[in-house]
């Protein structure tokens, strides 16, 4: 199980932001292998962790700390693909933050969560996942999105003035001065999560570009483009998918997971014993392959990963996963770390 990937479309973004500041993009490309053909691919799709890393080496290698909030500034309804172009269509903007997090598996997914909008008070919350703990390969993730979410929302109504306060979870980077020209508001760092909430009476503010009759063909297929995605899945994908975010600090039960999956615990265990396989198997052999893309693709410690896969100690992690690959993590992290980079098969397509 892959950590998740996302659309090329947001290395577009990526790209253009740093033509926007006078760099050329073209020797990082080429060494990410990153072509043309693929880029302009519709169906193409790079991996979380490559991402993360193809950013970094942006911001390395043209002194671009802010890169994420300069994506956020330049995104649009095309950067965000089928979800942004339903939103744009919405009738109010309550309906298109509705439009871009119950879309978002059509351009983006995560193994250990997702996105989502919900009311707090009158508020409304649009709330980000990414994987944490915070360094220099994940910052840019978090600041290209909300940003990026700020900017195509009020470009929509035409109003600037439709935040409460943007919450962030790490600490207030070095270049913390810059988020004041990317958000009118208050910004919380440290904060409980990833947020934009927005103000109540924005929720109700009409969308300019909106459409019924476009809206209504394009959620149609989204839904369809959705169903496709989900239908392409095994149950034992299914629960993979399930038991990721479930994976914080906690060992899931077969019970929490099959409430995740809407069904009841006997039926989850029918359908994968008809799939050859036992929920036991599945949840040790999603903890292997994301404990392998862990060690091998983010800089997370030991201890961080042993966390985050819901092992008692690093301890117990090292062991497991010595288990599991005939090597200590530490050394399996050496051997393949450098030559990541250079590997094409991180680069997947759905």
């Amino acid at each position: 199980m892959r950590l998740g990937d996302i659309s090329v479309a947001y290395v577009e973004l990526m790209i253009r932001a740093v033509e926007h500041n006078g760099g050329s993009a073209a020797a990082i490309l080429e060494q990410y292998q990153l072509d043309d053909v693929r880029l302009a691919s519709p169906e193409a799709r790079i991996s979380i962790p490559r991402f993360m890393r193809l950013g970094h080496s942006f911001i390395e290698a043209f002194q671009l700390p802010a890169l994420g909030l300069e994506m956020g500034q330049l995104t649009s309804a095309p950067a965000m693909g089928l979800a942004g172009l339903l939103a744009q269509s919405a009738a109010d903007i309550r309906s298109a933050c509705k439009a871009l997090t119950a879309y978002e598996l059509l351009s983006s997914f995560n193994a250990r969560g997702r996105s989502s909008f919900a009311t707090e008070q009158g508020q409304g919350i649009c709330r980000f996942y990414s994987i944490s703990p915070y360094n220099g390969y994940n910052l840019f993730v978090v600041d290209s999105v909300l940003c990026g979410w700020y900017t195509f929302l009020s470009q929509l109504c035409g109003r600037r003035d439709i935040l409460q306060r943007v919450e962030v979870e790490f600490p207030a980077p070095a270049y913390r001065e810059h988020y004041s020209t990317s958000f009118p508001c208050e910004i919380h760092f440290g904060a409980s999560r990833n947020a934009l909430v927005l103000d109540s009476r924005a929720l109700e503010l009409p969308v300019i570009p909106r459409c019924a009759s476009t809206y209504s063909a394009l959620r149609q297929l989204a839904d369809r483009e959705l169903e496709r995605v989900r239908l392409g899945l095994s149950f034992r994908e299914m629960t993979e998918r399930a038991i990721g975010p479930l994976l914080n600090g906690q060992t899931p039960t077969l019970e929490q997971v099959a409430q995740r999956l809407n069904m009841a615990p006997w039926t989850v265990r029918r359908r994968l014993a008809d799939e050859s396989c036992s929920f036991q198997q599945v949840l040790n052999d999603t903890r292997r392959d994301l404990a392998v893309s862990y060690v091998r693709d983010t800089t997370l410690t030991l201890g961080e990963i042993a966390y985050l896969l819901g092992f008692g100690s690093a301890t117990a992690f090292q062991r497991a996963f010595k288990r599991w690959t005939g090597e200590a993590p530490g050394r399996f992290r050496e051997q393949t770390g450098r030559a990541y980079i250079s590997t094409a098969s991180s680069t997947s397509s759905s």
